[in-house]
């Protein structure tokens, strides 16, 4: 618990509006607690936070906007002594592990009950050592060991079209997946690669062979259109020539029959 008298200065970032305000509701009937500012994005929520200076920040993971290890840098360079709480609905332990290296105090899931989280607030204010971590056991386990997964079928699948090229709403279009679902997957193959851009995640991931070097199509000489080889057809009574002892003659070799010309001879 803090000092009697002192408040802990909140900012909550979530883009859902509903959640959002179900946070704000909650967390402002703790006399401990208040609420200065939210936002639903990343350039809303770094501009909070540089003009208000929270102690802390609540932080959803999916929001829209930068990747959320550049909002973290962000936050921070803005207002060095704000604390960072991640809460996410996603349990993947190289994600936690990354942002723990970036220096956010804590991660939970969203089935996180209400005292947890203000627990995680509390804690996170009283001990500038703490860590608040509130995952799945697995998960905790593989941050703790520093394990780190081979990339899923899922995550190789996204990798592979942005390979080709293809664009964030593309990949969820070709796999039936939400743009947000697609930034996760691509998020979480950034942390297991060690990678900071798509390009170097696919040539990271192409030299570990997690997935196969794609190479455009060769286009056909008929660009890919398939247009049927045309043949010679009688124009007029025939498509006649000139054979070298100055007879015309048909495509079969026939000689023309007296009063048939060819076009050429118009």
């Amino acid at each position: 618990m803090p000092t009697a008298g002192e408040v802990i200065r909140l900012v909550i970032v979530e883009d859902h509006v509903l959640v959002r305000e179900g946070l704000i509701e909650i967390l402002q009937t703790y006399e401990d607690l208040e609420v200065v500012g939210a936002a639903g994005d990343s350039g809303s929520a770094v501009a909070v936070v540089a003009k208000q200076k929270p102690d802390t920040v609540i932080l959803d993971v999916e929001i829209p906007g930068d990747e959320v290890t550049t909002t973290v840098g962000r936050i921070q360079e803005v207002s060095p002594g704000t604390k960072i709480l991640v809460l996410s609905m996603y349990d993947g332990p190289e994600l936690v592990r990354h942002l723990l290296g970036l220096g956010v105090k804590g991660y939970l899931l969203k089935n996180a009950t209400r005292h947890e989280l203000v627990a995680a607030i509390r804690g996170a204010h009283a001990d500038d050592g703490r860590i608040v971590l509130f995952v799945s056991r697995e998960s905790l386990a593989h941050v703790q060991d520093g394990s780190s997964a081979t990339l899923s079928a899922r995550e190789r699948d996204v990798l592979e079209l942005v390979a080709l090229g293809m664009s964030n709403a593309q990949v969820a279009s070709r796999l039936s997946l939400t743009e947000a679902t697609v930034k996760r997957h691509l998020r979480n193959t950034f942390v297991k690669l060690g990678a900071v851009s798509r390009i170097d995640a696919v040539n990271k991931a192409v030299a570990a062979s997690q997935i196969s070097p794609r190479r455009p199509e060769a286009r056909r000489p008929d660009g890919g259109r398939g247009v049927a080889s045309r043949r010679p057809t009688a124009s007029h009574g025939g498509d006649y020539r000139r054979a070298p002892d100055g007879t015309r003659r048909s495509p079969s070799g026939a000689p023309a029959q007296p009063g048939q010309q060819s076009v050429a001879q118009r």
